[in-house]
């Protein structure tokens, strides 16, 4: 007597066929299944209210969850260093490595093959795409230094690290915003334009900005942060040989 097919045995798929192609019900599944995290948005949710600081539902990060890490993140540091200078070198250290892989991650999504070549270019990718997929919004604006030509600004007048950032009496000169400005330099490094990018403090003149705080039930802000971009001269021969 033959022993009976098992139900294992009986439902068992044959080898898939070289030439075959996919059936619509395949094509289907494929294009339902979530996307990967490379694929996803970085930007927060926007609230009903329009505000930045939206906790509600989506893949974005939220605003109060950044706050809390990024001070803890602030005092970590501070207990372990003896100047301020040293503090925002650690500050910026750690933002390096941010910039350098979203650099990365927009590349990947932009499917693009070629990297900028161009001063002016990369600067603009900075102050619109990279300051969009980490803050929701572009830089407030970007400048040139009138004094010198190796040196460029970035204006922020709602920087998102020194938002819930109190700085005491005695770290006065410190700038909580040097994490940005390690992000800035991680994807200046990455492109290939070496610099040196410091963040600073500026006060803000009466109607220089009248927008309301992107923030509800805030205070508008008496101080914007201007993030120094200074490139290296073999930067600077570089653009202008491409100019010619």
């Amino acid at each position: 007597l033959s022993r009976p097919r098992s139900p294992a045995n009986r439902h068992r798929s044959r080898p898939r066929d070289p030439d075959h192609s996919p059936s619509t019900e395949e094509k289907m599944s494929r294009s339902q299944a979530p996307p990967s995290i490379l694929d996803r948005p970085l930007g927060r949710p926007a609230s009903s209210s329009g505000g930045r600081g939206s906790s509600g539902s989506g893949d974005g990060v939220s605003l109060s969850a950044f706050a809390y890490l990024y001070s803890e993140l602030v005092q970590y540091h501070q207990s372990r260093v003896a100047s301020i200078s040293e503090l925002e070198r650690r500050l910026e250290s750690a933002g390096y490595g941010v910039g350098l892989r979203v650099l990365e991650l927009l590349a990947y999504r932009a499917r693009e093959s070629k990297r900028e070549t161009r001063l002016m270019n990369i600067l603009h990718f900075i102050s619109s795409d990279v300051w969009k997929s980490l803050f929701g919004k572009a830089a407030d604006s970007l400048e040139r230094s009138i004094d010198h030509a190796d040196e460029f600004m970035i204006v922020d007048y709602e920087p998102i690290t020194s938002t819930y950032v109190s700085v005491p009496a005695d770290l006065g000169q410190l700038s909580a915003d040097a994490y940005i400005s390690g992000i800035i330099a991680g994807v200046l490094e990455g492109a290939g334009f070496t610099a040196r990018v410091t963040a600073h403090s500026v006060a803000v003149e009466d109607g220089e900005y009248t927008k309301p705080p992107s923030v509800p039930n805030l205070p508008p802000r008496k101080e914007k942060a201007v993030f120094l971009v200074k490139f290296s001269r073999e930067v600077l021969a570089r653009d202008a040989a491409l100019e010619r």
